[in-house]
């Protein structure tokens, strides 16, 4: 109750409000003494289990519960012990997964991507089809984080029209993304974003298109909840296929869709086969290093939703650590961090700012970077003080030219360590990978791209690298329509009524 509430606001923070509460009735307050004098104190008394007994606490004119108003001691403990209890259970089921790779299915995930059912391959149409004996076209919507994007592609991999809101100017002073801001910008947005699209497309209305996909997840949930909401309600009145996207694969698979290298703006691939399918511009099975603001994976591609998981970060992703270098030297993050860090590391040496490699002496394809962004603000301090300088604003641009490019060094160099070991890997293997797939908002780095195009190269046996153009590299609709072309093409479809989204959403273990 209000009442109750305001009897477990500090003191210290009632003052404004005040006026607006009567005073705690007697019982109450006995109620929550009692409680304190077992060493209960008022948070630990708002807890689950012990609010529920102190629930039992009558109010005056109240002749239930205990006379004196004192609450159930007996169940205040047995509250606290099956919390204590629930807290154990919890990080003993953590201490299974220290110092393995986040975001890997494990058998501890209540949802995992898994669209080809148990064997990966067995794929239901649930909510219908389009004919794909001639070409067919798919809206996509993206909403996983702070961009609203819609975009028409038809089945051929041709990008008829598209549009795109960016929140970088709503976020900028908050130095990242601000969840319920960016939901906000969403709703606000997402409408007009589709209808561009469509007109951009040269359709007049969602009658005109034949199947929708929307981004299910991982992703900021409330964000996410936006984009399937619109596409679910679209799916329904309209009657099309509905499709739930896996942000990540619609990510792996944008390396998939056919585009002339020398014209981005020209998706062609003339369809040959009797369901309008054309040549992939990378074919299963292949390697993949996913690189972006909330992910790094290796990942071997066997097909849709069948990705065996080789490496993956332990704590930050690589974009991430890019943005958290990006706000320590000060600079503009309303664009993403990525680019700001790159663009300053072209003025700075490399070799400048001694940092450590993570994990030299872990010989698998894991990541980490919490270690390295720890040691970007111990070098950037340690600047500091021998400047005699007060804060990390004041270093001179050289300075902060300097970190960045020694960050970004050690930052690639790990993932070069950590890909070539994948690689050495595969090429044991039978099953004849050659080719590697750099994906994710971070593939749009142009020092990464090109260092690991020299691996790749440079190898005994060549491998060949698919990047998509820069601007398909960070999240798009594109990427949603696409995705669910390669799904519907494997005749697979989902229910739009009352389908989930999941902040979570990890692909399903494959070997």
């Amino acid at each position: 109750s209000i009442v109750y509430a305001a009897a477990l606001i500090p003191a210290s923070f009632q003052m404004p409000m005040i006026a607006s509460f009567r005073p705690p009735a007697p019982s109450v307050v006995r109620g929550i003494a009692e409680g304190l004098r077992w060493g209960d104190y008022p948070h630990q008394l708002a807890s689950r289990g012990a609010r529920r007994a102190v629930a039992t606490v009558p109010r005056d004119g109240d002749s239930s519960g205990d006379a004196k108003g004192v609450p159930d001691d007996i169940a205040i403990k047995k509250a606290m012990n099956r919390k204590k209890k629930k807290s154990l259970r919890g990080r003993d089921k953590r201490k299974e997964f220290i110092g393995m790779a986040k975001a890997v299915d494990r058998g501890q995930w209540a949802n995992v991507y898994k669209p080809g059912g148990e064997d990966g391959s067995t794929f239901t149409a649930l909510s219908g089809l389009p004919d794909r004996s001639k070409p067919f076209t798919v809206l996509g919507i993206e909403s996983s984080c702070d961009d609203t994007g819609a975009a028409v592609v038809r089945s051929d991999g041709t990008i008829l029209g598209e549009a795109l809101a960016s929140q970088h100017e709503i976020h900028e002073e908050w130095g990242g993304v601000v969840p319920g801001l960016a939901r906000n910008a969403h709703e606000e947005k997402i409408d007009g974003i589709i209808q561009e699209a469509l007109l951009n497309a040269g359709m007049s209305s969602l009658e005109d298109v034949d199947a929708i996909g929307v981004t299910v997840g991982p992703g900021l949930e409330i964000c996410l909840r936006v984009g399937c909401n619109k596409a679910r309600d679209l799916a329904e009145s309209y009657g099309k296929p509905f499709v739930g996207i896996h942000h990540l694969e619609a990510h792996i698979l944008m390396a998939r869709l056919p585009y002339n290298n020398d014209d981005e703006s020209l998706f062609i691939s003339p369809a040959t086969k009797g369901i309008h399918e054309v040549a992939r511009a990378i074919e299963f099975p292949f390697l993949a290093l996913l690189v972006s603001g909330g992910h790094c994976q290796l990942l071997k591609c066997l097909g849709i939703g069948k990705y065996s998981i080789i490496g993956g970060t332990m704590d930050d992703s690589l974009g991430e650590a890019f943005d958290k270098t990006a706000r320590l030297l000060g600079l503009p993050v309303g664009g993403g961090g990525g680019p700001a860090v790159e663009a300053l590391a072209r003025e700075g040496d490399p070799k400048a700012v001694k940092l450590p490699i993570p994990l030299q002496k872990r010989k698998d394809c894991d990541f980490s970077y919490a270690g390295l962004k720890t040691a970007v603000r111990t070098a950037a301090e340690k600047l500091v003080k021998e400047r005699g300088l007060g804060s990390i604003d004041e270093l001179s641009r050289k300075d902060k030219a300097d970190i960045a490019a020694s960050f970004q060094n050690v930052a690639i160099r790990h993932i070069e360590q950590r890909l070539d070991r994948a690689m050495s890997m595969i090429e044991e293997e039978e099953d004849g990978i050659r080719s590697l797939a750099v994906v994710g908002g971070v593939a749009a780095n142009s020092e990464l791209r090109s260092r690991l195009e020299s691996i790749c190269v440079n190898r005994s046996e060549s491998w060949k690298m698919f990047v998509p153009p820069p601007r398909l590299c960070t999240d798009q609709g594109s990427m949603s329509a696409w995705a669910a072309i390669e799904r519907i093409f494997v005749g697979s479809s989902d229910k739009a009524e009352g389908h989930e989204v999941y902040a979570r959403y990890p692909f399903q273990f494959n070997g």
